[in-house]
């Protein structure tokens, strides 16, 4: 088990809602739209860090004169599902490999956005367990979720990524520790039994939990550094299984030429730099972003080696397989277990 000695962990700047932004076509936009400006959708999470990251880029000769992006940041899902009807997009930065899946399919996006070195990856995380003060609860371990009385928090998996990634953790944990499928199946059930909000979004999740709401709060843990940064929180616990978080960004096939170069220096060293100290875990091992990111645990060895590290790749196959097996409307086994805890619409 790793975990904080008193670490805080809260909410950071609200999420433009999909919805809203699907009609207006701006989220936290400035400047005019044009050559000089690139649209950003993206995921509420990762707000802060790409904020960083395009105040880095338009100090270098390509991102020299641009204007400040046009943004909108909400539910993963929700956001793909806006692109597609029309949101304005020239970047998208979502939770999980289908919502960009979701734009190839629609003709929007190369299917050969994932074939890069990176594989379509952007940044990463890792799943953690938010707690109160003190963990009265004592949470160290997936076995102390399933508790009786112990209240969770995650987001609905309808909407979210974050909620997908919670999910398959909760899921492959028990596999990768010698359960079989069956009792996988089981913890799913007993875990979505002790839920008690599944809000839109992570960063909904992080402001329910903030409000009073649950024992404890299924999160990224960038997610729990920012909010560190910004002086709110909660305690949070990386336990020894857990899964490896990989958000995936594509450029639409009618984008503004000068995206291209954005997702350059997205993947560069400078960008994730920019990443790392917002909390996000850098896509190679080798950037240097000072070795200290305040937030973290341990500031000074701020992405400690997870004992037992699931990928989706190593674990689950693809987001294709997992999709239809775990997230399906009519018989994904989450869903099911959703359905049977009664928390479901």
């Amino acid at each position: 088990m790793l975990r904080t000695s008193r670490t805080k962990i809260g909410a950071g700047v609200a999420l433009t809602l999909a919805g809203l932004a699907a009609l207006t076509g701006c989220g936290g936009a400035s400047g005019t739209e044009g050559d000089d400006q690139i649209s950003i959708v993206g995921f509420a999470v990762p707000e802060a860090a790409n904020k960083a990251i395009f105040e880095e880029f338009r100090k270098t000769e390509d991102g020299k004169g641009l204007s400040n992006p046009k943004t909108s940041y909400g539910a993963s899902g929700d956001q793909s599902r806006a692109v597609v009807s029309g949101l304005d997009a020239d970047y998208v930065h979502f939770s999980v490999a289908s919502d960009v899946t979701r734009l190839v399919d629609e003709g929007l996006v190369d299917a050969d956005w994932d074939q890069g070195e990176n594989k379509g990856v952007v940044s990463n995380s890792v799943v953690v367990f938010g707690v109160r003060d003190g963990n009265p609860k004592n949470i160290d371990s997936w076995d102390d979720l399933v508790k009786p009385g112990v209240e969770i928090v995650t987001p609905n998996p309808a909407s979210s990524g974050a909620a997908r990634w919670n999910a398959l953790a909760a899921w492959g944990q028990v596999v990768e520790n010698g359960g079989t499928e069956k009792e996988a199946n089981a913890y799913v059930d007993k875990f979505f039994g002790n839920v008690v909000s599944l809000p839109g979004s992570g960063r909904d999740a992080t402001q329910a939990f903030l409000s009073g709401t649950g024992d404890v709060l299924m999160a990224y843990e960038n997610e729990a550094i920012l909010a560190a940064q910004q002086g709110q929180g909660f305690e949070y616990v990386i336990p020894e299984t857990t899964l490896l978080i990989e958000n995936p960004g594509a450029v639409l096939k009618d984008a503004k030429p000068v995206t291209e170069k954005w997702l350059e220096f997205v993947l560069s060293d400078a960008g994730q730099k920019q990443f790392a100290l917002t909390g996000f875990r850098p896509i190679r091992d080798d950037v240097d972003f000072g070795g200290t990111v305040e937030g973290a645990n341990d500031p000074s060895n701020p992405f400690p080696a997870v004992p037992k590290l699931l990928t989706v790749a190593d674990d689950f196959g693809s987001w294709s397989e997992l999709s239809t097996k775990f997230f399906d409307e009519e018989s994904g086994l989450v869903t099911l277990a959703i359905a049977k805890s009664g928390k479901g619409e």
